[in-house]
């Protein structure tokens, strides 16, 4: 077992040991009516990554035309969820908890929620110190060994549902249901650059396919090679790349390499490349937050997997069509290219 492995087996160790001493301290007696009290204030811890933020949104915008009068104050865990949010008229506050700790200790000190909930499904140090810091008269929580005892209401739903169906959930603790069509998420609103605006308002768009060659971690990553594989495998196809500014360099050298490649704007923020992804045909990615921007705007995607079971399950296209091509092993870039190209030719030809 290498040191990455055994460093995150020991935090895992420590996560779960702290649930159960806190468990044995709390000893919360478990609901099980629906929540029929008021609901001025909920309180909603949201997860770190950017994937994970565009699966809540379901939640948000379900809570709001549910209970329009309600305030949603969400606790973010960094900066980059935070901004993330900042534009949505769904929320009334977000409180940085790794921010500015004063305003973060006025908003859990200075307010009582009506209701808390935590969206892990696992322990998780912060969000369970958070969820029993944040003054709240009910929490609730994803049923699992670590969670009773500590949460007002559970959540009991499969783990390997879609993240998205998940924390709508919710409502169901709410006395309300949202049925699976209604979960789509979507991306709030964010400034678009002049160079993107005129880029969307081209014909070059039209029945062109994407290829998002970013991705969050390096197993997720697809070759260079491989990509040029692929976009040499259409010719006759319009073909638009996408990427993080960390990868504009890749970018731009597939761009320069390949004929078929439309040259685009830079992108600055995932609203100005949803933006982009409505427009496409069709978009292949990596497992990545991308996957979750096509469930946005109903665009089909031929996403590339690493062989874990948790993802392809969680984390899958959520209410498009799709294809998901699976590696041989945890790692991206073990998917060959011939297997992707099959697939795209496959949902090119639906």
């Amino acid at each position: 077992m290498n040191r990455g492995k055994k460093d995150w087996k020991k935090k895992r160790l420590f996560r779960q040991a702290l649930a159960r001493i806190l468990q044995k301290l709390v000893n919360k007696p478990l609901l099980s009516a629906p929540h029929t009290g008021a609901l001025k204030t909920i309180a909603i811890l949201a997860q770190e990554k950017y994937g994970d933020a565009i699966l809540l949104t379901p939640l948000l915008k379900s809570l709001k035309k549910e209970f329009p009068e309600t305030k949603i104050h969400l606790f973010t865990f960094n900066k980059t969820i935070a901004e993330f949010f900042n534009t949505d008229s769904n929320i009334a506050v977000i409180h940085n908890v790794k921010g500015n700790p004063i305003s973060y200790f006025k908003g859990i000190f200075c307010q009582k929620f009506d209701v808390l909930f935590n969206t892990k499904d696992h322990p998780s140090t912060s969000f369970l110190i958070n969820s029993l810091l944040i003054r709240a008269r009910y929490r609730v929580g994803i049923d699992n060994e670590f969670h009773r005892n500590l949460y007002n209401y559970l959540i009991d739903i499969d783990y390997h549902s879609p993240v998205a169906l998940k924390n709508c959930g919710l409502m169901t603790i709410l006395g309300k249901s949202v049925a699976q069509e209604s979960c789509r998420p979507y991306l709030p609103p964010k400034p678009v650059s002049e160079k993107i605006t005129q880029f969307l308002e081209t014909s070059v768009l039209e029945g062109a396919i994407g290829i998002n060659i970013s991705a969050g971690g390096p197993t997720r990553y697809w070759t260079e090679q491989n990509w040029e594989i692929f976009i040499n495998a259409f010719p006759e196809q319009k073909i638009i790349v996408l990427s993080s500014p960390d990868d504009l360099e890749a970018k731009r050298k597939l761009e320069h390499t390949c004929s078929t490649i439309i040259a685009s704007p830079t992108t600055t923020n995932l609203y100005e490349a949803g933006l982009i992804v409505e427009k496409l045909l069709l978009l292949v990615t990596p497992d990545t937050a991308m996957v979750h921007i096509a469930s946005c705007f109903n665009t089909p995607v031929v996403g590339l997997f690493g062989k874990a079971r948790q993802d392809l399950s969680r984390f899958k296209p959520f209410l498009i069509d799709y294809a998901m091509v699976v590696s041989p092993t945890q790692s991206v870039h073990d998917i060959t290219a011939n297997n992707v190209i099959d697939a795209v030719k496959k949902q090119l030809q639906r």
